[in-house]
């Protein structure tokens, strides 16, 4: 499947990320996240045959059973409206991504696409659209795009120009002030057997999106995790802690605390393709939650946008138990919720003088929420080597979709990694800590207590 075959915008399909750092939309263009785009700049409109409806300003409340703060199932009287299988794959192609058509056929007993009615229950705080409309006439890209400038509390480029300002949206997509949640690594091998990498408590915290911040008072750090190994017992106690940037020249700061070592020591290997060893080596670190960390290995384009079916609202999944959410080769179909949605496809080339182990990327980045979708990297030879399947989810008590979970399919090895599976934990909105407890400092002397 060619990747511009069924694009939707046609005009974008030239630009590329490495031109002069773009300028803010005009005031006119802004308008639109009043009128015919959402506040987060999708289409606020049903598309031609209703397949995928009009938004109506996302879910907010959930009644029924909660996990922390995840409905277990916000919708529960929907019934499956499409079954695609490898028999049937073809007839859909069009709206399935390269990598969901390999796993079609890689495992056509066992893995399907079972797709549900389209629900947009993506929403933001009030605070986030006023933001968000402001950055789309203050917020600026620079350094060829891999940083940016006059942006906060919202979507940067809520009605992106080119790859870069897509790609940024991705990584400055809504979340809570502060998180707090359990969940298990898995590695499952080309024999289908499935085995603990670790199992973390973990914080994040969301600079970016303090309420009580502007872009004249932010650091510049939008992301801050901390989390501590509770699994295997000879894991036991280590502790990870890192700290995002927009600063291209300091993307990321990282400390390690090994319980053999019993001391902290910084960690900047901990980024890009270095193997995740939080996760045995299985995936890169930069595929956690889809893709994490700084975008300035890549240049960004662009391609158009696109209806596809691609995961969502799968709160079902990641609130089911362990053993449920996962069968042999993937995780379990029955428990797996597509839908129709309209995405941004944004494909990512190794820049020149740079390096990374997956040479190319496909990014599938929903149009209402910025969350990535689906994944596919392509090997130097332009194979398709890997895929990764994020799980968004809605959260009211944000309120927002969200991903954590994501499953990385080596499809030439056969095997696939699960980060941050959700499945038997529990996740909640909290408040902020001090910023003071992302720091190795601190992990030292929580260490020494």
């Amino acid at each position: 499947m060619t990747p511009h075959k069924h694009m939707l915008t046609a005009t974008v399909m030239a630009l590329s990320a490495m031109t002069v750092a773009h300028a803010a939309v005009t005031a006119d263009e802004a308008a639109k996240l009043k009128s015919t785009l959402t506040p987060l700049g999708a289409e606020k409109a049903a598309n031609k045959d209703g397949t995928i409806p009009a938004w109506d300003g996302g879910l907010t409340q959930a009644t029924g059973t909660k996990v922390g703060d995840v409905p277990a199932n916000p919708f529960p009287n929907d019934k499956v409206v499409l079954q695609i299988t490898a028999k049937n794959a073809a007839q859909h192609a069009d709206k399935l991504s390269e990598g969901t058509l390999a796993l079609l056929k890689k495992y056509p007993d066992t893995f399907r696409v079972d797709v549900y009615q389209t629900r947009r229950t993506a929403s933001a705080p009030a605070y986030v659209y006023d933001n968000t409309f402001k950055n789309a006439t203050r917020c600026k890209t620079k350094d060829t795009g891999w940083s940016v400038e006059g942006c906060f509390g919202g979507i940067p480029f809520p009605i992106p120009k080119d790859g870069a300002e897509a790609a940024w949206n991705m990584q400055l997509r809504v979340e809570a002030e502060s998180l707090s949640y359990g969940f298990r690594n898995m590695v499952t091998s080309s024999d289908g057997a499935r085995a603990l990498a670790t199992r973390n408590d973990i914080n994040f915290q969301h600079p970016y999106y303090y309420k009580d911040g502007s872009p004249e008072s932010w650091s510049g750090e939008y992301l801050m995790q901390r989390f501590n190994a509770t699994e295997p017992p000879f894991k036991a106690g280590e502790s990870l802690v890192f700290r995002d940037s927009i600063d291209i020249k300091n993307s990321r700061q990282a400390w390690q605390y090994l319980v053999g070592q019993r001391r902290v020591r910084r960690a900047p290997t901990v980024a890009y393709d270095t193997p995740d060893f939080v996760a045995s080596g299985a995936n890169y670190f930069d595929e956690v939650q889809g893709f994490l960390g700084a975008i300035d290995r890549y240049n960004w384009k662009l391609v158009g946008k696109q209806e596809m079916y691609v995961p969502y609202n799968n709160n079902g999944l990641v609130t089911a138990k362990l053993d449920d959410a996962f069968t042999k080769h993937h995780m379990n179909a029955d428990k797996t919720r597509w839908e129709l949605h309209r995405v941004w496809v944004v494909e990512a080339t190794v820049a020149p003088g740079k390096r990374h182990a997956v040479p190319k990327r496909r990014f599938y980045l929903d149009e209402d929420s910025w969350a990535l979708t689906l994944m596919d990297g392509y090997d130097a030879e332009g194979k398709l080597w890997r895929t990764t399947q994020a799980y968004p989810f809605v959260v009211p008590a944000i309120p927002a979709v969200v991903i954590k979970t994501v499953s990385v399919f080596n499809l030439q090895a056969g095997t696939m990694s699960t980060v941050q599976a959700l499945n038997g934990e529990t996740y909640r909105v909290v408040p902020r800590k001090s910023e003071s407890f992302f720091t190795g400092d601190a992990v030292a002397a929580d260490a020494a207590r």
